[in-house]
């Protein structure tokens, strides 16, 4: 059986279908409607560019809700959506990456923030090579990450002080550490995606910074 750092090394074509399977596999742990009064879609969006395998990360624009803070595409669910039909909006709103039903692949469970909003992660698989596009009023800049960076030593790790809990980080790149919500998720999607395993993260602490 393959390891997770060998899967995120698969160019995309033969990733695709082991991420469809192990996220088809996952018993979702969903948010019901009557407990949740602000919905939102993240898009963990999976594609080819030269050196591999990556995933999408923005830095969120400063007049954005969020400002400055390490994000996937996402927003907030419009009347009469899908989940999945706006994680497919936000992602080309946000970055031009234009995706359509056939290119989701799965959710993960849903992630309730410590503003109250319910944020369902999508996963999209785009093939062929993808040039993204930022939206410079949502977004300050569009950050491609190879996916065998979810995988590397050290990710995740936790930051522990006295009398609190647990923070984790994902260290993704020398520059960029990611917390909850988006750590979390993201954290997820390596666990289940790539390396078969059936994690859950509705536990996982926020800093206080991602409230604001």
């Amino acid at each position: 059986m393959r390891t997770g750092d060998e899967l995120a090394s698969l160019p995309l074509a033969e990733l695709r279908p082991i991420i469809a399977a192990r996220l088809s596999g996952l018993v979702r742990r969903a948010v019901d409607d009557d407990k949740a009064d602000r919905r939102a879609a993240v898009a963990i969006a999976v594609y080819e560019k030269v050196g591999g395998t990556h995933f999408l990360m923005i830095k969120r624009a400063h007049r954005h809700s969020n400002p400055g803070q390490w994000a996937l595409p996402g927003g907030r669910m419009d009347d009469g959506e899908t989940i999945a039909g706006t994680a497919i909006r936000e992602l080309f709103e946000e970055t031009g990456l234009a995706a359509g039903p056939d290119d989701v692949v799965g959710l993960l469970d849903d992630f309730t923030s410590s503003r109250g909003i319910v944020i369902t992660p999508v996963v999209i698989a785009l093939c062929g090579v993808q040039s993204p596009l930022r939206s410079p009023n949502e977004v300050a800049s569009l950050h491609p990450l190879p996916l065998t960076r979810l995988t590397a030593p050290g990710v995740p790790r936790w930051k522990r002080s006295s009398g609190s809990a647990a923070l984790l980080q994902l260290p993704l790149r020398h520059d960029m550490v990611v917390h909850a919500p988006t750590g979390a998720i993201l954290w997820q999607f390596a666990e289940v995606a790539l390396q078969g395993r059936r994690t859950r993260v509705a536990d996982v602490a926020e800093p206080g910074f991602t409230a604001h």
